[in-house]
């Protein structure tokens, strides 16, 4: 997988929003996004002309890519965040730029199809990372979504995915002036489920919010599973909490096109089970992860019961996120039940 030279302080990153743009929306905590992000990296963010811009076309937002990757004096591109139409934006974008120029990209959700389109060129990115959901929100930056950030844009090494021991499915609302000075309702989160044989596995990862590919796949844009041979499967699923049924069904999916089978590892991240408007108890909000976590486990196990698998790790739809890698080299060690990852 192709990867350039990592950013230094003083280098310039766009910030850009090619699904959705929450700046618009949230002014003030895309300000705050922006100031964290200079004060704790040492980066230079740069917007784009759809960063803050409502209803901008697949076409404009696409060109805002281009731009970022056809800039040689940006080192890195952020998302905002994600959004739900995102895969309008990548049949607008160059090929030929990121290949000449192979910056990183972050971002989770809808970004998965970006990130897909790279990783299908063979240039790395990173799954994870909002400036309207993990930079600008809250008191203060989570410590391991900062050490993360900081390991994919400016320092690089093997880092252990940890468990930060508690977790909100959503912060305060973005109109209420406390988003900017307090997290959301966080609960403490339980550990996480291993299951296939106690053995190391590495391999370099792809995958995403599973509501995405499902999209990918009925647009015939996904890997072969000739492509993901001896690789780890990340999954994840949105706000808009489907069912574990759901989730099953989308997974054998993806067990009947032999991607399971292929990869030698899948992570699975810990779900959000709860909204502003749907708020389970702390018993009912249990059993739906459990029922989410069975589903996969036990389907995986339908296809490649020689699959290392861990669920309930915190990237994705979760608050504290860890940003991984995506096209890196990721391990699950089964027997020492740990995850590290290659910045």
């Amino acid at each position: 997988m192709l990867a350039a030279p990592k950013p230094v302080p003083g280098d310039r990153v766009a910030v850009l929003s090619p699904a959705f743009a929450a700046p618009a929306v949230a002014p003030e905590l895309h300000e705050q996004a922006l100031r964290r992000l200079r004060e704790l990296t040492g980066l230079v963010p740069v917007e784009y002309p759809t960063t803050r811009v409502l209803d901008a076309s697949p076409e404009a937002r696409a060109a805002d890519v281009n731009a970022a990757f056809a800039d040689p004096s940006i080192r890195a591109i952020l998302a905002t965040i994600g959004g739900d139409d995102q895969i309008l934006v990548v049949p607008h974008l160059d090929a030929a730029l990121p290949l000449a120029d192979p910056k990183p990209f972050l971002g989770y959700s809808d970004n998965t199809n970006i990130l897909s389109w790279l990783w299908g060129l063979g240039v790395r990115g990173y799954y994870g990372g909002s400036t309207a959901v993990h930079l600008g929100p809250g008191p203060a930056v989570d410590d391991v979504h900062l050490r993360s950030l900081r390991a994919a844009l400016l320092e690089g090494g093997t880092v252990e995915i940890t468990e930060p021991g508690e977790s909100e499915d959503v912060g305060r609302r973005w109109a209420d002036p406390r988003a900017l000075t307090e997290y959301g309702d966080r609960v403490a989160t339980e550990d996480w489920t291993w299951s296939g044989p106690r053995v190391r596995v590495e391999g370099r990862t792809w995958g995403g919010c599973l509501e995405v590919i499902d999209q990918l796949a009925l647009a015939d844009r996904l890997p072969t599973a000739y492509d993901l041979r001896g690789g780890i499967l990340l999954l994840e699923t949105s706000e808009e909490r489907p069912s574990a049924s759901w989730v099953a069904r989308w997974v054998r999916g993806l067990g009947e096109r032999g991607m399971l089978d292929a990869v030698a590892g899948v992570v699975v991240a810990r779900p959000a089970v709860s909204d502003f408007e749907f708020l389970p108890s702390a018993a009912e909000a249990d059993a739906l992860r459990a029922a989410q976590r069975d589903a996969v486990i036990e389907t995986v196990a339908r296809y490649n019961p020689d699959a290392v698998v861990c669920v309930g790790v915190p990237f994705g739809h979760t608050r504290p996120q860890w940003i991984v890698p995506y096209g890196g080299t990721m391990v699950l060690d089964g027997a020492t039940r740990t995850i590290t990852a290659a910045y």
